[in-house]
């Protein structure tokens, strides 16, 4: 008897492990899916597939909707027309998945508050989303820019002090 019950106990654990790997599998796939097709390529239609009705992206100052989140996003495909948002590096532990990204494009258009530079710029950033049910529901996102401003010739890097390091180099060749 206490050979069927160690058995069923390990069976049941098992069963968990692969299930449970399925799962961070399925939404690495999500994720990966969402950033290729929704962030990159702009394929907007797709939001109501990918994310939950009630999506909230966590931003250090305040927490904006899935409608906010959107129409940030067109703003960087306005800005950068040949917007490419690649991820890097997707690790998923229980409901959440984090991915390493980075995006290239040219600065041709207008949008997000950014005029059209001509410039291309290159950043990469984390973004941490938490899927529950097949859908994205909650996000935390971080990327420098600071340096994509500087990338595009809108912010004076004396002022800023970046370049600094740079300038130093420069002096010991």
């Amino acid at each position: 008897m206490k050979i069927v019950s160690i058995i069923g106990t390990c069976s049941f654990l098992f069963a968990n492990l692969i299930f449970a790997s399925s799962l961070q599998e399925q939404n690495k796939a999500l994720a990966k899916r969402a950033f290729e097709e929704l962030l990159s390529k702009g394929r907007f239609e797709l939001a109501e597939q990918l994310y939950a009705k009630d999506f909230v992206n966590h931003g250090i100052h305040r927490d904006i909707s899935l409608e906010e989140d959107q129409a940030a996003l067109k703003g960087w495909h306005q800005a950068f027309p040949d917007l490419s948002i690649v991820p890097e590096k997707l690790i998923a532990d229980g409901d959440q998945v984090a991915v390493y990204w980075i995006a290239r494009g040219t600065n041709t258009g207008t949008g997000n508050g950014l005029p059209a530079t001509g410039k291309k710029a290159e950043q990469s950033g984390i973004t941490i989303w938490r899927i529950v049910d097949g859908k994205i529901k909650e996000e935390w996102s971080a990327f420098d820019q600071l340096a994509l401003m500087q990338q595009l010739g809108l912010l004076d890097q004396k002022q800023t002090g970046a370049g600094d390091a740079d300038a130093t180099a420069r002096k010991k060749e």
